[in-house]
């Protein structure tokens, strides 16, 4: 089964970034990375992006929940983006990032404070095979949202009238994006009533729907006894090849072994070939 949220949306218990972290006013209006900062995201971008829109929207703050996992080894763009926004002038002034871990009971409370939600991404193939559980956070917040193009839920996004999609790399687009779905009243709540309807195909009793009915009533595959029976013929099996055969094998590797072991997997079969 796919990822889902709760049926019940978030319920804001205590003060959490508004009023609390050093330079982020209680009416401020906050953008929120609503995840860990990992090597297939772009920060950079929305960095530079934040940084040109503040200097005409000073109560701008862009907030990154999670720069500390407990199991993962800090990245190398975690420090990139600190250092960009120091450069630009905008750490602790537009650009915020939280170094203590969330734990997962405490994100609505950072949730619930946010305005608007941000997903930015590079164009390559981990885009491609995404589901970014943090844009079911937005979801699940009723957050609208600004994503980069490129995967299933940009495509939502721009389908349903979630926010706005924008191209990747893209700081123009970016900027005006993130001026839309901030302090565009109108455009916001539009948005705000869309989110809440699309949240509701992703509660979990919907998404969970088909693996318990499944469940409790189990059934062979439609074409399991169409395998036993070509078994029996004998025969040689033609082997899969083609374009479609490769990417699912790539992203089998990649599931198994990480993007560095399906190289090396991609990279030993070229060599056997």
């Amino acid at each position: 089964a796919p990822f889902g949220v709760p049926q019940e949306p978030p319920v804001h218990v205590r003060d959490a970034v508004k009023g609390v972290v050093p330079g982020i006013g209680a009416d401020d209006r906050l953008l929120i990375w609503g995840g860990g900062l990992y090597s297939w995201f772009e920060p950079a971008t929305l960095i530079r992006a934040v940084a040109q829109l503040a200097a005409r929207r000073p109560d701008l703050r862009l907030f990154f929940l999670g720069t500390k996992h407990p199991g993962v080894e800090e990245m190398g763009i975690v420090r990139e983006s600190f250092d960009l926004a120091r450069n630009l002038g905008v750490l602790g002034s537009s650009v915020f990032f939280n170094e203590t871990w969330v734990e997962y009971a405490d994100r609505q409370n950072f949730l619930a404070e946010a305005d608007a939600g941000v997903s930015t991404h590079l164009s390559h193939l981990e885009t491609t095979f995404s589901f970014r559980t943090r844009i079911l956070d937005y979801l699940w917040a009723g957050l609208p949202m600004v994503v980069t193009e490129g995967d299933s839920f940009a495509e939502l996004v721009e389908s349903e009238g979630l926010g706005v999609v924008v191209p990747a790399r893209d700081i123009a687009a970016l900027e005006g994006a993130i001026d839309r779905v901030l302090y565009d009243d109108d455009f916001a709540a539009a948005s705000r009533r869309n989110v809440e309807r699309v949240r509701e195909e992703f509660v979990w009793e919907r998404v969970l729907a088909p693996l318990v009915e499944f469940v409790r009533a189990p059934r062979k595959a439609a074409d399991h006894a169409q395998g036993r029976m070509d078994r029996s013929r004998g025969g040689k099996r033609r082997k899969p090849y083609g374009f479609r055969h490769d990417v699912r094998m790539f992203a089998h590797y990649w599931k198994a072994d990480g993007l560095s072991g399906a190289v090396r997997r991609v990279a030993g079969r070229l060599r056997r070939g």
